[in-house]
C-alpha cells in the first residue's frame, strides 16, 4: 500500500551510537528525541540498545506510549508541560523542562508514581519558551524555594523558533547564570549545537543535548547540512503515480490563492512532462521532498495531490510506478504523523 515510509532500524542505530560517543568524548549525555517517528517503541528501543541513556519527547501521549511499551529507560518531556497534562507527568515522566513556576509549583503538590526532577528553561535569545535570562535569576531562586533539590538543571533552546546559531557565546549565557548554583544538569544543546562539539568550542559545564533530527535523519536543517559522520538512508518516502500527462508549465487564466491559502510562483517551460503522486499537504511537507531520481523536480502539491516535473528522466513514468523520496524533518514529522502513510521497517 502507498505512500509509505520505509525505515531503516539499523541505521538510525547506528546514527545514535556515533552521535552518543562523540558526546560522550566531550561529556555530554544525550537524551534521543522521539517526536518526530511519534514515539514508535521499535525506533526508541533501538535507540537505547545503541546506548542512548535517555529519550525524550514533547507530547504527553508519547510519553505514555513509550511507558506502555515497557520502556524503563528515563524520559524526558521536553515541551513545557500544560496544567491539564500534570495528572499523567507525576506518574510517566522523569524528567521535565519548566519554564512556569505557577505550573512548578502545581507538579510539585500533585502526588503521583513518579519524583519527577525538573530543568529550568532559560531564553537566553531564540525567543521560545524560558525566563528572559537578564531576569533568570530570580525566577530561578522561586523555583527553588518550589522544588528544591528536585531542581536539578537548567536549559536552554536555540535554532528552533528564531533560528538563532548556537555558540560559545549564547551557551556561556547559560553557563555564567548556572554558576551562581550546583546544578547537575546543564542542557544547551540539540542539532544545530553540534558543531560546538565537532569544533570543540562547546564552553566547560554544558553537559547534556537533545537530539533528535540528527539521529533521525542525519541532518541539521538549522546550519543546513549533513552531519558529520552520519547516514541520511534512515527513511525513504514512497509513493505511488496516479496520473502521467503533459501540460503547460504555468496555468491558464486570473490566479488566485492555491488551496492552503498561498502565491505559487511558475516559470514558463512551455510543454513539460508531469505525473501526479496519490499523496499531499495532508500527509507530508512537499517542501521537504527531495527525490533519489535527481532528474525529477517537486513543484507544488494540494492536500491530496503531489505533481512532480519528469521531463528531463529517462524512464517514461506510467500510472502505477514507484517514485522513492528523502525527507526533511518537517515531510518526516508530517508524514510519520500521518495515519495516510504507511509505515514499513525494512529487512
Amino acid at each position: 500500500m502507498y505512500p509509505v515510509i520505509k525505515i531503516n532500524l539499523q541505521s538510525i542505530k547506528k546514527n545514535a551510537q556515533f552521535l552518543n560517543e562523540l558526546c560522550a568524548s566531550k561529556g555530554v549525555d544525550v537524551a534521543a528525541v522521539t517526536k518526530v517517528v511519534c514515539a514508535n517503541p521499535d525506533i526508541a528501543k533501538e535507540l537505547l540498545n545503541a546506548g542512548i541513556p535517555m529519550l525524550a519527547d514533547s507530547r504527553m501521549q508519547n510519553i505514555v506510549k513509550l511507558r506502555n511499551a515497557g520502556i524503563e529507560a528515563p524520559l524526558m518531556l521536553l515541551r513545557i508541560p500544560m496544567l491539564t497534562e500534570i495528572a499523567q507527568l507525576v506518574d510517566y515522566v522523569d524528567y521535565c523542562l519548566i519554564s512556569e513556576n505557577q505550573t512548578l509549583k502545581e507538579i510539585v503538590e500533585k502526588k503521583g508514581k513518579k519524583e519527577t526532577k525538573f530543568i529550568f528553561m532559560v531564553d537566553v535569545g531564540d525567543l521560545r519558551e524560558g525566563v528572559w535570562y537578564e531576569n533568570a535569576q530570580e525566577e530561578i531562586d522561586k523555583a527553588l524555594d518550589i522544588a528544591g533539590e528536585m531542581l536539578v538543571g537548567l536549559g536552554t533552546n536555540l535554532g528552533c523558533f528564531g533560528g538563532v546559531i548556537p555558540s560559545p557565546e549564547n551557551n556561556q549565557r547559560l553557563l555564567d547564570i548556572a554558576n551562581g548554583y550546583k546544578f547537575d544538569i546543564i542542557s544547551t544543546g540539540n542539532t544545530a549545537a553540534l558543531p560546538l562539539i565537532e569544533n570543540n568550542t562547546l564552553p566547560s559545564g554544558v553537559n547534556h543535548f537533545r537530539l533528535g533530527e540528527s539521529i533521525m535523519l542525519g541532518t541539521d536543517a538549522t546550519g543546513s547540512r549533513k552531519v558529520p559522520g552520519t547516514s541520511q538512508d534512515t527513511f525513504t518516502l514512497e509513493c505511488e503515480v496516479i496520473e502521467c500527462d503533459k501540460k503547460p508549465s504555468i496555468p491558464i487564466g486570473k490566479t488566485g490563492r492555491d488551496a492552503f491559502g498561498g502565491s505559487p510562483q511558475f516559470e514558463d517551460k512551455g510543454w513539460r512532462r508531469r505525473v501526479i503522486l496519490g499523496i499531499g499537504g495532508q500527509d507530508i511537507d512537499p517542501t521537504g521532498l527531495f527525490p533519489l531520481n535527481e532528474c525529477m523536480t517537486v513543484l507544488h502539491a494540494s492536500s491530496d495531490h503531489t505533481i512532480v516535473d519528469v521531463t528531463n528522466c529517462e524512464q517514461k513514468y506510467k500510472v502505477g510506478d514507484v517514485i522513492r523520496f528523502r525527507l526533511s524533518y518537517s515531510a518526516l514529522l508530517r508524514g510519520m504523523t500521518s495515519q495516510y502513510v504507511f509505515k514499513e521497517f525494512m529487512v
